[in-house]
């Protein structure tokens, strides 16, 4: 029957019964009463099962609380060429990664090999999302808690940025303010940004130090200034710990083999010289184009200074070591000794062991005629020293993973 709210009511037994009237009752009775247990101990189990499932009854993951004596850092471009690297040094040194790319440039190939290197509950997460996407960035920020940022994510070929002027200053300046207005919101304290030598443009005189002017030539570095003057303007009324890296030409790969270059093949007139050589020693192009060999310089071609990968991480840890709250840190990270581009190519031949043939064109637009740095603040700041210095020995390690690799990640 219905009451006045409408609600079903059943008529009440005049008496319940004893346990042992329940045994005395006919087995129709007992049968229905089974039946209703079951049902019910069923439903009961379904509803655990349903709670244990549902996202707001789990317990917290590991990633989204601080945890006391574990650094949490969210690695922007984690996937690519250096932040993949940088990643491997963080996990390695037992901090808590995120990992945050849209796999525009970066490689899963080499996210998945750090989840099989680091595969413990609570070391490691991958976040596909695109940094230019502000609701993405603000639900990665709402669901970690984040102690710092490696901000690596970022397009980063001279000679394109030439072309896709404004794409450079999206991905670049726009993304960081982004990042930059993230933390602020959620009070994530340290930032270490991936910035470029590009920013100094043509300095009068060599080496550089962090008092050269910047006078970048081309969107990329200009892009980059951008993104500096932005965290420096908001870091004075700020409490962040700011460090700010400039570095040069990265080369090299992982000592122990896990990692390497793999920039995607419709990128590679783009990218780094070191990746058309190997390209030219493996026989995918006919050759090695050298592009400008009028500069005002020893042999007439450009003058680098060849940081490699595993020295640059180790200047980032440094930098996350040493950075302090309402301070910032700007350093040069390079090995002080400049290398013209005849001379790589002349170590990449040794490296490899081939005879790559070498054709000269004029030279690419953007580029200048000489960069390399004066290490001695990051020394006196940071005690960080390039230990890799030996550019036949860097190319070798290199070549080594792309032997094994030679479609990059997915070789296996």
């Amino acid at each position: 029957m219905l009451n006045s709210s409408g609600v079903r009511t059943q008529r009440r037994s005049p008496r319940p019964l004893s346990l042992g009237e329940m045994d005395c009752l006919e087995p129709k009775t007992k049968n229905n009463l089974t039946g209703k247990l079951l049902l019910v101990a069923s439903l009961l189990i379904l509803a655990i099962i349903v709670i244990s499932q549902s996202s707001s009854f789990t317990s917290p993951s590991a990633f989204s609380q601080r945890e006391e004596g574990v650094t949490h850092v969210l690695v922007t471009g984690g996937a690519g060429y250096i932040g993949s690297h940088a990643a491997l040094r963080l996990l390695r040194d037992s901090y808590r990664v995120t990992i945050v790319d849209n796999l525009s440039r970066g490689n899963l190939g080499a996210v998945k090999t750090l989840q099989r290197l680091f595969p413990q509950t609570g070391r490691l997460q991958f976040i596909y999302a695109d940094l230019g996407d502000p609701l993405a960035v603000e639900k990665i920020f709402s669901e970690n808690a984040f102690d710092a940022v490696m901000h690596f994510a970022a397009v980063a070929y001279v000679g394109e940025s030439t072309l896709y002027p404004l794409k450079y200053y999206h991905n670049i300046t726009s993304n960081t303010l982004g990042v930059l207005e993230a933390m602020a919101r959620h009070k994530v304290k340290k930032l270490i940004y991936s910035s470029t030598c590009a920013t100094y443009g043509e300095p009068e005189k060599m080496p550089i130090t962090e008092d050269t002017p910047q006078v970048p030539i081309n969107p990329y570095g200009k892009a980059k200034k951008m993104a500096e003057d932005m965290i420096l303007d908001f870091s004075k009324n700020s409490d962040m710990a700011v460090m700010i890296l400039r570095y040069f030409n990265v080369i090299g790969s992982d000592p122990g083999g896990r990692l390497g270059e793999a920039p995607r093949p419709e990128l590679r007139e783009q990218g780094r010289i070191s990746g058309a050589c190997f390209d030219a020693a493996r026989g995918f192009i006919p050759g090695l184009q050298v592009k400008g060999t009028d500069y005002k310089t020893s042999d007439g071609t450009c003058i680098r200074d060849y940081i490699d990968v595993t020295d640059l991480v180790d200047a980032h840890v440094k930098a996350l070591e040493k950075a302090q709250p309402r301070k910032v840190g700007i350093y040069n990270v390079g090995t002080g000794k400049g290398r013209s581009v005849k001379e790589f190519v002349e170590a990449c031949k040794k490296a490899t062991g081939v005879e790559i043939k070498v054709d000269f064109l004029p030279r690419r637009p953007g580029d200048y005629a000489e960069v390399y740095s004066d290490p001695t603040k990051i020394l006196k700041d940071l005690n960080w020293t390039a230990r890799f210095t030996n550019l036949q020995d860097s190319l070798q390690v290199a070549w080594r993973w792309q032997k094994i690799h030679p479609h990059g990640y997915n070789s296996y």
